[in-house]
């Protein structure tokens, strides 16, 4: 099986799957949280060396204030727990999105998180927060703008200057994008950097989401035909 060297996944589906149970949203969303830190462990092993996940984006702001206090406080748990997990798994964080906007409590969490595993050789493991892909994008494009008034740097803006400037500097393009729930939508997340990625949508929420359901999506990446525009002769 060809495994792709980096997977990005838009986790659907936890307040839906709670609402199943009987149970609240926030119920969904601590469950999720525990998938997170399997597939983590499993994506690992399988042969994956980046994985990216789609946390908390720039529009679920707009969420019920009760969620998003709940979301503020299991992602503030999940960046403490997560130094302990990182440092067994050799596992390296990074936090992508607008970090400004968090709480500044959390802000700290993520830069002793990102400091604490940055040496380390293992996973690399992305998570967005505060993240849109077009805001991603605008910031980069106002701070190559700053810079050049600035005289730091020189026109004309490439691809490759631009991705200097996004939050996935450094970062491989994802090879496979996996959504849960059995929404057909990309929601705002990696535009950029999905251009020629491969797309799987399963209709599993997320908390279900197991080491087999990852099997299956790298299974389905292993039979495509990547050709970047190109022939499959070329490629």
């Amino acid at each position: 099986m060809n495994i792709p060297n980096h997977v990005a996944i838009i986790l659907d589906g936890n307040g839906r799957w709670a609402k199943q149970k009987g149970m609240p949203r926030n119920y969904g969303h601590i469950q999720g949280a525990k998938t997170v830190e399997v597939i983590c462990e499993e994506a690992y092993k399988m042969g994956i060396n980046y994985l990216t996940v789609y946390a908390f984006s720039t529009e679920n702001w707009t969420r019920p204030e009760d969620e998003v206090a709940q979301l503020m406080k299991l992602l503030r748990n999940y960046m403490k727990t997560c130094q302990q997990t990182a440092k067994k798994n050799r596992m390296c964080v990074r936090v992508i999105g607008d970090k400004t906007r968090l709480a500044e409590d959390l802000q700290e969490s993520i830069a002793a998180l990102e400091e604490a595993t940055k040496d380390n050789d293992g996973l690399h493991f992305q998570v967005a927060i505060n993240y849109g892909s077009r805001d991603e994008m605008v910031r980069a494009m106002n701070a190559i703008l700053n810079d050049i008034r600035e005289g730091r740097r020189e026109g004309p803006i490439t691809e490759e200057m631009f991705e200097e400037y996004l939050d996935t500097k450094g970062i491989p393009a994802p090879d496979l994008l996996i959504r849960t729930s059995g929404e057909q939508r990309l929601s705002n997340f990696l535009l950029w950097q999905l251009a020629y990625s491969e797309f799987y949508f399963t209709e599993v929420y997320w908390p279900d989401f197991s080491k087999e359901e990852l099997v299956k999506a790298c299974e389905s990446y292993s039979q495509r035909d990547r050709r970047y525009g190109g022939t499959a002769g070329e490629v």
